[in-house]
């Protein structure tokens, strides 16, 4: 089973698990809230009848009971109001004013919310039409028994996204290793072959030192020989230094331009002072320009114009590469930079992702497609701090 499917599957099980427990949550914490609701409902009925007990007795009722049921209500806030509209009394109401005025309004904006939610019973006096109004809110261990729901979904929903980051760091991590790991091993690879052809072109010199063909291969062999280098570095922090752009990018558009087809031109239009320099890792940027100039070509089909220029903008170094080749599907920019994409019939889709890893991660930049539009080419932005 693939790494990325075995990230999909635990993610879709965090996610089940998480629903079930915030949906068995809600279902309990509604049922006790139900229950509790219930009970705090008939407690205030009996307390309503205590009281009415207590308007309506005479010498000779017994009133310790009923005083006992009116004295037990210690939780459940409680208004008693006329018919007339004022208070008679009130428990359990946290009340914070500065004069009585004030108590007052929030007393009966209590008894007019509690009003209504429908939290109210009427207490008829005997022997008169008059009457009185108990209102009662919910008390304080039911607010906070409706919030605790909400409260623990927040916790589950806080462990899934960070159950999920994990794992995609822990993603991110292996594929680190296995980069790492698989160009050290390239590097490696290649270091015997390479000083082979180092010497066996050096005897070549020297047995035809004026021929051309023989010194470009000497160039082709210690280009060999820096990709081999730029290998080797990566997993490494890269040593930045204070290089002309202007240099490096005319360097590889000379190799290049030797490099394909004549029916291939490569322009180069600078826009920043010759003297202007940015702290960068030579080889490596290098190596992204070439990589963005082959993906050109590539495109291209070995015929039409590759365009570079370099400019400040917003005191940021841009280099642009345009081309005219087929351009990119709308649908693909946003995959062009993901390992193992590609839409050529050959390749492993690495070039890119790895240009990403370069200029991101090493130089502390941007790259991204600034706009491509199939059948007429592509442009590649890239954007570093001046």
């Amino acid at each position: 089973m693939m790494w990325t499917d075995r990230i999909r599957q635990v993610k879709i099980c965090l996610v089940i698990t998480a629903i079930v427990i915030a949906v068995t949550s809600l279902v309990i914490s509604h049922i006790l809230i139900r229950d509790l609701s219930n009970e705090e409902k008939n407690k205030m009925a009996t307390w309503a009848e205590a009281l009415h007990t207590l308007n309506n007795a005479t010498e000779n009722t017994d009133l310790s009971l009923v005083l006992n049921v009116i004295k037990s209500n210690n939780t459940i806030p409680v208004v008693v109001m006329s018919s007339t509209g004022d208070i008679c009394d009130y428990r359990n109401v946290e009340i914070h004013a500065d004069n009585e005025t004030d108590s007052i309004k929030i007393i009966k904006k209590l008894a007019n919310n509690c009003y209504k939610a429908g939290r109210y019973i009427k207490i008829n006096l005997d022997g008169t039409s008059d009457y009185q109004l108990v209102y009662y809110n919910e008390s304080t261990m039911l607010k906070r028994l409706a919030t605790y729901p909400y409260v623990q979904l927040g916790v589950v929903l806080i462990f899934v996204v960070v159950a999920i980051f994990a794992l995609l760091a822990s993603k991110k991590a292996e594929q680190n290793k296995v980069w790492v790991g698989l160009s050290k091993e390239t590097a490696h690879q290649l270091g015997t072959p390479i000083s082979s052809m180092m010497a066996w072109t050096e005897i070549l010199k020297e047995s035809y030192p004026d021929d051309d063909m023989i010194k470009e291969m000497s160039k082709d062999v210690k280009r060999l020989e820096v990709i081999a280098e730029r290998f080797s570095k990566i997993g490494s922090v890269p040593e930045l230094k204070l290089t002309s752009l202007n240099e490096v990018i005319i360097h590889v558009v000379e190799y290049m331009d030797r490099r394909t087809s004549s029916k291939v031109k490569i322009t180069y239009n600078n826009s920043i002072d010759n003297n202007v320099a940015i702290r960068i890792n030579q080889a490596l940027f290098e190596w992204v320009i070439e990589n963005l100039c082959k993906n050109a070509v590539d495109a291209m089909e070995g015929k039409g114009i590759i365009n570079i220029s370099s400019f400040i903008e917003k005191k940021k170094v841009v280099i642009e590469i345009e081309d005219n080749g087929k351009g990119i599907k709308r649908n693909d920019i946003k995959n062009v930079f993901t390992p193992g994409f590609t839409t050529k019939k050959r390749g492993w889709g690495l070039g890119l992702s790895l240009a990403k890893r370069i200029i991101e991660n090493y130089h502390n930049g941007k790259i991204f497609v600034k706009e491509s539009e199939v059948g007429k080419g592509t442009t590649f932005r890239i954007e570093l701090k001046e």
